[in-house]
């Protein structure tokens, strides 16, 4: 295990000339934007969040706002993003906020918590980004560069309630600059830490990184598999929701038939769909996002 003193503050220092120009990080962002962000960040690229997050900020610019949309405009909104459920989630918390919290993002961890389908990971994120608290805000992206730079591990295994205490510990005394620490832990793991081929040359800590001066030990066990995307259930949900977002209306059976042709898991991923909420079925036995 390496000394940690001062790695925060060199992380800080570092990301504060590397970072990405991300919109949902400039000055001026109020903690609905973050919450929006980070709901739309989960297991969703960068790029493929900026242009939807800009629009929905631009339609929903507060929690009453979106709240007062339905939840047909909120999934067809929310577009190719993928994991849909998140977009009727993050309605179900606008409609939360306006009832608990007069339309504000609390900054209280626990409160927020307390939100639909907000977890720890989201709730500690919004309170640090959105509300400048100094908390530990812990991704995937933060565990990996822990692992490496502190522990001398390739991967972070499980997730541990320790990994709190890891990155809190890292984090400098100031607390703007603990705020920033978080961020850009993670802003490491996503540019230069990386899973597969870190860029250790270029990586500001690296003279102190635990798992270089340990000769970079490979990760134990197999190495995980990548997830398949085509054939897939996620590819034919998305065919079926593709289709009702272009339609004007409800639309039979007959018109989801042609979106994918193996019969038993197309109606197995519209039976899914039924029960997330993500589609009704209209008395005549036609099909239509929620209204």
């Amino acid at each position: 295990m390496s000394s940690t003193a001062g790695l925060g503050d060199a992380l800080v220092d570092w990301y504060d000339t590397a970072a990405r120009d991300l919109p949902w990080r400039r000055p001026g962002v109020d903690p609905w934007a973050v919450l929006v962000s980070e709901v739309m960040l989960q297991q969703t690229p960068v790029a493929r969040v900026e242009p939807v997050w800009a629009d929905w900020m631009a339609r929903w610019p507060a929690p009453a706002d979106l709240a007062a949309a339905s939840p047909a405009e909120v999934i067809r909104a929310w577009g190719k993003l993928g994991y849909p459920r998140r977009a009727l989630r993050l309605r179900e918390t606008a409609v939360a906020l306006v009832e608990r919290h007069r339309g504000a993002v609390p900054a209280d961890v626990a409160a927020l918590e307390a939100l639909p389908g907000v977890g720890t990971y989201t709730a500690r994120a919004v309170a640090c980004f959105g509300h400048g608290q100094p908390q530990p805000v812990v991704d995937t992206n933060v565990r990996r560069v822990v692992a490496r730079l502190v522990h001398g591990r390739a991967e972070a295994g499980n997730a541990r309630a320790s990994d709190l205490t890891d990155v809190a510990a890292l984090a400098p005394a100031d607390r703007d600059r603990a705020c920033r620490f978080s961020v850009a832990a993670m802003e490491l793991g996503a540019l230069v830490c990386v899973a597969r081929t870190p860029r250790c040359a270029v990586c500001p800590v690296r003279e102190r990184c635990a798992w270089r001066l340990a000769g970079c030990p490979a990760a134990d066990g197999p190495p995980r598999r990548v997830q398949r995307f085509a054939g897939t259930d996620r590819q034919v949900r998305g065919r079926l929701l593709d289709v009702l977002r272009a339609a004007p209306g409800p639309v039979a059976a007959a018109l989801l038939d042609d979106a994918w042709d193996d019969a038993a898991q197309r109606a197995r991923c519209l039976d899914s769909l039924l029960a997330d909420g993500l589609v009704e079925q209209t008395a005549d036995g036609r099909f239509a996002l929620p209204a």
